[in-house]
């Protein structure tokens, strides 16, 4: 069995930083027909077997997806980095989850990430949500970074969990909360 996903939490979203779209892109929403876009982008990072036809099953049909809450990051006109909000409650909490964060490899490293993470951070608390997590993998070290730059802390949810922050934390030069 594969080990579950890191967590991590953003326990308040009421001091964000404000939305700063880097020069030369935009930021959107999600519009109906974008599957075939978003598929493009998860494609270089979020598995390889996106098709409009699975997006559409697993991600815009389902319950939890809200179109408004799903950003993409865009220079000229091409969609190039995404994420969304997922409304799904841990626990009962009055949080919503960050998913599906991804940019096309040639457009990394220019903060598109933080871009639409925080309009996703954005987006939830003015539709009433105090707190945000999400769920990301050990070797994705830039976008830990950008999370716990934006103030997300590691949520401890299983017993490996302890060793495996503590090799990120060694990786970065940086010590958990």
């Amino acid at each position: 069995m594969p080990e579950q996903q890191l967590r991590m939490a953003l326990p308040d979203l009421e001091r964000l930083p404000l939305i700063d779209v880097p020069a030369g892109y935009a930021l959107r929403t999600y519009r109906p027909g974008d599957e075939a876009a978003w598929c493009e982008i998860m494609n270089t990072g979020i598995g390889t077997d996106w098709t409009a036809e699975k997006c559409r099953r697993e991600l815009t049909e389902r319950e939890p997806f809200l179109p408004d809450g799903c950003f993409f990051a865009t220079r000229t006109g091409e969609a190039v980095a995404t994420a969304c909000a997922f409304d799904v409650l841990p626990e009962g909490a009055n949080a919503a989850q960050v998913h599906m964060v991804c940019a096309k490899p040639a457009h990394r490293g220019r903060g598109l990430g933080r871009l639409v993470t925080l309009a996703v951070l954005h987006y939830m608390r003015e539709h009433g949500f105090s707190a945000a997590f999400l769920g990301t993998d050990d070797f994705r070290v830039p976008a830990i970074k950008t999370y716990l730059g934006l103030g997300f802390i590691p949520d401890y949810i299983e017993d490996s969990h302890r060793t495996r922050w503590s090799a990120i934390f060694a990786k970065i030069g940086d010590r958990p909360s």
